[in-house]
């Protein structure tokens, strides 16, 4: 588990208009410890045309798919999750409702398609950051490595799932959309794409088969 305790993560995100003025590094976003309340780069900072085409999430102990959505023409129907991506930033906040059983999990498999441009990207990174109230819960570093100009690419990260407390798990129950997420993706060490999400555990599912 990863948890940092320091006053850069404060600085970062109160003083946007310093940031904006110099690019963001994964260090300073390795340094947050609160969610951010604004976006840390704009929209038209991916130069390399990433595209995110479909995304899975399976549980990595039974094999079991939870979650899977991708855009049009493959359309995934279920009451498995519920996903709302209304908001002023279309396709950078994403909204997931999931069952209580969903914090059970010790590790999940991630599946993650892309598309890219005309532009080689060399040295892909994602780095996510969890939260609940504003208390770290996990942050994740994960290398795409390099990826050819006009390639589909596909890859699996691995989750780690820190062990909660009951009381913490009941409380994330109790208070839907109060976790969040950050997923800072970079290329040289340059932010490109800043996302957010939030999450709620009180939805019900049943299995996708």
């Amino acid at each position: 588990m990863s948890v940092i305790d320091n006053h850069h993560g404060d600085l970062l995100d109160e003083n946007l208009e310093i940031t904006n003025n110099r690019a963001i590094s994964p260090e300073d976003v390795l340094s947050l410890n609160k969610y951010t309340e604004s976006f840390l780069c704009t929209s038209s900072a991916n130069i390399y045309e990433i595209d995110f085409t479909r995304f899975k999430i399976r549980d990595f102990q039974t094999g079991d798919v939870l979650f899977e959505i991708a855009k049009p023409p493959f359309v995934h129907t279920s009451d498995k999750y519920d996903i709302d991506n209304s908001s002023e930033e279309p396709g950078r906040y994403i909204r997931y409702q999931f069952t209580p059983q969903f914090l059970k999990l010790k590790t999940v498999g991630a599946t993650i398609e892309f598309s890219v441009g005309k532009q080689p990207v060399p040295n892909f990174r994602m780095i996510e950051k969890y939260f609940f109230k504003n208390h770290l819960l996990k942050t994740f570093d994960f290398e795409f490595g390099f990826c050819c100009p006009f390639s589909k690419n596909t890859c699996e990260h691995i989750y780690e799932f820190p062990a909660l407390p009951p009381y913490l798990v009941q409380e994330m129950i109790d208070c839907p959309y109060e976790t969040r997420s950050d997923s800072f993706y970079f290329v040289d060490n340059k932010l490109i794409m800043h996302n957010k999400a939030d999450y709620a555990y009180n939805g019900k599912i049943d299995k996708i088969n």
